[in-house]
């Protein structure tokens, strides 16, 4: 596989704090745009644009991208902005109060996403790969990381963690109290052995940023069209993303909520449930899942235990044997009436790193009528969803922490 260094667009030391930002797709306009005007330097300028306007304006409107590419242009002239004049690798440690991880910002083959060896396990919209395509292409950049891994490779992972012994370039707590920290890989010799190691492994496995992939292979695809002569090496034929080994990444539950039970009394509705799933009262609340195959449930102030019967679970179908596809084709769909949870706007998303007050918030105070809690899927079920080709359920995956935008920039 081709981990390419690469000339960072990236914020001198003193300004990467306040630079650094959420992912353009965590956060709302409204929340982006309080944070943005009491932090000039905040990155949301850029990879959020209509924070830009007081008025609401799309993101991909055309004067929203004019003003972010403007925006771009001034933080590079008055040197918030530097460029390394070498190609380097830059390796990213996050330090969350219970978790570390690290991992290897890099440039990645267009060409090996196209042949399948960046494997991908979601599925993407179309019209929200439309305005990152438009906004890559605008600012001639890519401006936030796609998230990526590999199965973890002793000798590789310490090739890049043994780089965490050095000078950090940025070192800063964000506002999650998450510890963000990045080293320059600017020596030859490293940056070679680094690629030449990674020549060995067969393929990367997208965790997170589908959308960002897929756009940044789009809009190389449409400048191979304006430039039929390019020879394959042009910057626009690789993506901007963070590599971590596995065995760093920890995948949170990713729960749902539901606005009504389709018409039925929770009496009707605990007595379809039991046709499929054992159904007890939880030993605790609130209730967070314990192995797989088993959910918590929240209903009219009260927790459930619901353990699915056997025989219903296909063991042989990594998508079918999914926690999240269990509870979609044996209660979402079926009694609950909710046939696509990708545009049904009576099911809700929580990612697990709010916690399960949050679904408690929802039933009790927020009108909506049950919660489900689910068991994380695991690193291993993602790698085998992949690796036979197969598309998971959507919102079946929350990592965190999620990889700052700001820090690295990938002119195109």
């Amino acid at each position: 596989m081709i981990v390419r260094p690469f000339k960072a667009i990236r914020p001198k030391k003193e300004f990467a704090s306040k630079v650094a930002a959420k992912p353009y797709d965590v956060i709302s306009s409204e929340e982006a745009r309080k944070i943005f005007k009491s932090n000039p330097l905040s990155f949301y300028q850029i990879n959020k644009p209509e924070v830009n306007f007081d008025e609401p304006i799309e993101p991909s409107d055309d004067r929203a991208l004019e003003v972010a590419k403007k925006n771009l242009e001034r933080m590079i002239a008055e040197k918030i902005f530097i460029q390394d004049e070498e190609p380097c690798f830059y390796v990213y440690k996050q330090v969350a109060p219970d978790h570390v991880q690290i991992g290897l910002v890099a440039t990645f083959s267009v060409d090996e996403y196209l042949s399948n060896k960046i494997k991908k396990h979601e599925l993407t919209r179309k019209d929200k790969e439309d305005e990152r395509v438009k906004h890559i292409l605008y600012l001639k950049a890519q401006t936030g990381p796609v998230f990526l891994m590999y199965r973890s490779n002793e000798s590789i992972d310490k090739l890049i963690i043994e780089e965490t012994n050095k000078e950090p370039e940025y070192d800063f707590v964000d506002e999650d109290g998450v510890r963000q920290v990045v080293y320059l890989v600017k020596d030859k010799e490293k940056i070679e052995s680094i690629k030449k190691a990674f020549e060995k492994v067969d393929s990367f496995y997208i965790a997170d940023g589908h959308h960002r992939a897929a756009a940044a292979v789009r809009a190389a695809l449409m400048l191979r069209e304006e430039n039929k002569n390019y020879t394959g090496e042009e910057e626009f034929n690789y993506f901007l993303a963070v590599l971590f080994p596995h065995s760093h990444l920890r995948i949170y539950d990713y729960n749902r909520v539901v606005k009504d039970l389709n018409g039925l009394k929770p009496e009707e509705f605990l007595k379809a449930l039991e046709e499929k799933f054992e159904v007890q009262p939880a030993p605790e609340t609130p209730y967070k899942p314990k192995k797989a195959h088993e959910f918590g449930m929240y209903l009219e102030g009260k927790w459930y235990v619901l353990k699915i019967t056997e025989k219903f679970i296909d063991a042989s179908d990594p998508v079918k044997s999914l926690d999240v596809s269990l509870l979609q084709e044996h209660v979402l769909s079926p009694i609950l009436g909710i046939k696509d949870p990708r545009t049904d706007k009576r099911i809700d998303f929580v990612g697990g790193i709010h916690g399960l007050k949050a679904l408690e918030e929802y039933v009790d105070n927020k009108g909506w009528a049950v919660a489900f809690s689910m068991y994380p899927t695991s690193i291993e079920d993602l790698m085998k969803v992949s690796d036979s080709g197969q598309i998971m359920p959507p919102k079946s995956t929350w990592f965190e922490p999620k990889l700052k935008s700001g820090l690295f920039i990938h002119a195109i």
